[in-house]
């Protein structure tokens, strides 16, 4: 029995002597291909890189692209390597045909979000720093990725959106730059041309009114008890709140100062005495 089992351990022995023997320099020399494949990869996606700084893309798109040549370079080399191992490429491509569909089958939703981000990032319906709204949500584009898009918000919380919810769906995109919408009222005996005067000068010298486009400024309504003026100035996304709240407190300062009323609202009521 002790015989036996030293002669099994010297024919396990002499067996990966041989197969170190036989596929040895194989590993070594498809180990050295994987490396160079590497670093030729690395090497590729940077010279495109910087090929395509050239071009107006989006940080993303440039990203995605260096991605596909650094993978696409790096694939060649690993075909080299399976080659140079002796190993049937064609039995191999079938397999990952049959276990890729499956794969697509089980992960149906990421695939979408892929394919959406792929959509946005090649049709750019909207970019990095623009404001959005799409159905609900609203907020400005911090980042946008294959799967994901970023939404930013003035409080600094973040909103992310899976790509397949934006594709397909209502977009509103402002931009880079938004209007406000404000308003003030006053008595129908007030000099409505000094008031608009007023107010423009009030939004020349905001420093975060933009002066193109040109602020809006005029009658919007005669209502019941009062004249009500439209204030609607651009202003860049990061400045919407803080723009708001320093024009609305200069327009009510500056009317205080200049006696110009803002009426409250009134209602006339009459009592008709019976006999």
């Amino acid at each position: 029995m002790v015989g036996d089992q030293f002669h099994s351990l010297d024919q396990a022995r002499a067996s990966a002597i041989d197969m170190a023997v036989k596929f040895g320099p194989k590993l070594l020399v498809a180990a050295l291909i994987l490396f160079a494949g590497y670093l030729s990869a690395r090497w590729f996606g940077k010279m495109i890189g910087r090929m395509l700084e050239r071009f107006r893309l989006e940080f993303p798109v440039r990203v995605l692209l260096e991605r596909i040549c650094e993978i696409t370079v790096f694939g060649l080399f690993v075909i080299m390597a399976m080659q140079n191992l002796g190993v049937e490429l064609l039995p191999l491509v079938a397999g990952l045909g049959v276990a890729g569909a499956g794969v697509a089958l089980a992960l149906q939703g990421v695939l979408g979000n892929v394919v959406a981000g792929l959509t946005i990032i090649f049709t750019q319906p909207f970019h990095i720093g623009d404001y959005i709204s799409i159905g609900e949500e609203e907020g400005e584009v911090l980042d946008i990725k294959l799967f994901t898009t970023t939404l930013g918000h003035t409080d600094r919380s973040r909103v992310v959106i899976p790509n397949r919810k934006i594709v397909g769906e209502i977009l509103h995109n402002c931009g880079q730059i938004r209007r406000l919408a404000l308003s003030v009222r006053v008595a129908y005996g007030t000099d409505v041309t000094a008031a608009l005067r007023l107010v423009e000068t009030l939004l020349r010298n905001n420093p975060r009114v933009l002066q193109d486009p040109k602020p809006i400024i005029g009658v919007a309504e005669l209502a019941d008890f009062s004249i009500k003026l439209n204030i609607n100035p651009w202003v860049a996304v990061p400045d919407f709140e803080a723009a708001t709240s320093e024009i609305n407190k200069a327009v009510l300062e500056s009317f205080r100062e200049q006696n110009i009323p803002i009426p409250l609202p009134q209602r006339e009521i009459r009592m008709l005495a019976t006999s």
